[in-house]
């Protein structure tokens, strides 16, 4: 009986060490991140009122102009987002079958059908905005194919735009309304 009770006992402090450590919730999602070059080969993929095509383009960082440019292929400049009209700066991600993957799998011959399981993932640069020319909120995005070059972006944007970081995204806090 007294050996029951103690290894009872010895099993629930044992346990109570193994849960009871929390551990600090860590603020930065990826603290080795690098910023990003001067310029980045994107796609616009949509979102700014007045350009509805998809562009392949590059992003520039402005920093003596304080905004984020896309240009072309030809170097034309397209748009401008300033920084101080940033709210959002995020990823996204999405799998789709690959165009390949699609048409193998359309083929009617037996195990065709598991060429759909080829599959692509698309990264993109999400940055809800003010638009101070039009006054409207709008969410423009961008692909961007490098995972790593993604992120770097981000951290560059979200830090030059002067945002909150959460988790892998930044956003610019809400003025507190005066009383």
């Amino acid at each position: 009986m007294r050996r029951t009770l103690l290894i009872l006992s010895f099993l629930v402090v044992a346990t109570a060490i193994a849960i009871g450590q929390p551990r600090p919730a860590d603020k930065s999602a990826n603290p080795e991140v690098k910023p990003a070059p001067p310029t980045v080969a994107a796609k616009y993929e949509g979102g700014l009122f007045g350009y509805r095509d998809k562009i392949d383009g590059t992003l520039k960082f402005d920093d003596a102009n304080l905004r984020l440019a896309f240009f072309n292929k030809e170097n034309k400049e397209i748009f401008q987002l300033p920084f101080d009209s940033l709210n959002v700066v995020y990823p996204s991600s999405e799998s789709k079958t690959s165009t390949t993957g699609n048409v193998i799998s359309n083929v009617p011959l037996p195990g065709a059908g598991l060429a759909s399981l080829l599959k692509e993932k698309r990264r993109y640069l999400v940055i809800a905005f003010d638009d101070p020319d039009a006054d409207i909120a709008g969410t423009i995005s961008f692909r961007i194919d490098d995972k790593d070059l993604l992120e770097s972006v981000i951290y560059s944007l979200g830090t030059k735009a002067k945002l909150n970081q959460r988790g892998d995204s930044y956003y610019r806090p809400r003025a507190k309304p005066a009383i």
